[in-house]
């Protein structure tokens, strides 16, 4: 799939100069930024999922979704692009940006990303942040990105996968270099046979460099989980499918946020 970005982002500067993509993106009023305060949930819209397949069907209501996330808590709303595994698109990313702009709530775009120029894409669709999968960047890459995010006032969060990502991103010195809010990931999915295992939010915990905020990916559903990963020192999660598949999206996204933050000592979540 990153492969497959490349291409894709070879193919959009055919058809838009880097120059006019970066009027765009700086004609965009100021995106909301992120703020995080006590337990954090980031709540994912993704049409569908490698591992689950499908996750909505013809009735399902973009609109609908954004609004539950709303109501919900959600402190970010991650948008998936990719349009080959995930059927996202970034209209997507635009129209759930100029949904939630007045609600104050920030977007993040979440893609195999792998140019600066996607980055842009990513501004000008109105996006307060974006998402990069350390595994397939090289140092450079990872840093290409996160100075041009840096640049337009974007967040980021990386997404490591094992102690080689955690290692490499600590290398990194990031505090010291980027101005934006620098998040990091631990996605527990194996990304080769997309199987969730839970106990790699344990094992790599201590391994996260402890100057950036910590999120836990993948496989989350439950508030016994939530519980589980605070207990080990997340205080975000992000989560898609479980999200996706509620009935009460709304009311689902509240219990797992108050679940969180019960944890971490408090008493009401609003």
């Amino acid at each position: 799939m990153a492969h497959a970005s490349r291409l894709r982002a070879k193919e959009a500067k055919t058809k838009e100069a880097e120059g006019a993509l970066l009027n765009r993106a700086a004609a965009m009023p100021s995106p909301p930024p992120l703020k995080l305060s006590g337990f954090n949930v980031i709540a994912e819209l993704k049409r569908r999922s490698p591992a689950m397949g499908d996750l909505v069907d013809s009735g399902f209501s973009h609109d609908a979704q954004l609004e539950a996330y709303a109501k919900g808590g959600a402190a970010a709303v991650s948008i998936l692009t990719e349009p080959d595994e995930f059927k996202g698109s970034l209209k997507d990313l635009y129209d759930a940006s100029a949904s939630l702009f007045d609600r104050g709530i920030p977007t993040m775009r979440k893609d195999f990303l792998t140019d600066p120029y996607q980055v842009l894409e990513s501004r000008a669709a109105g996006a307060s942040g974006i998402l990069a999968i350390v595994a397939p960047l090289s140092d450079s890459e990872v840093n290409s990105l996160l100075s041009c995010a840096d640049e337009l006032g974007l967040f980021v969060l990386l997404e490591c996968f094992d102690q080689e990502d955690l290692e490499r991103t600590s290398a990194m010195n990031i505090s010291n270099h980027y101005t934006v809010p620098v998040l990091c990931g631990i996605n527990c999915r194996n990304l080769k046979t997309l199987e969730v295992d839970f106990d790699r939010f344990r094992q790599l915990a201590t391994h996260i460099p402890p100057t950036l905020h910590s999120v836990a990916e993948s496989g989350i559903s439950s508030s016994e989980e939530i519980k589980a990963i605070v207990k080990l020192g997340y205080k975000t999660a992000l989560i898609g499918s479980a999200l996706m598949r509620a009935e009460d999206t709304a009311d689902r996204l509240a219990s797992l946020k108050q679940a969180g933050f019960n944890e971490l000592g408090g008493t009401t979540c609003s």
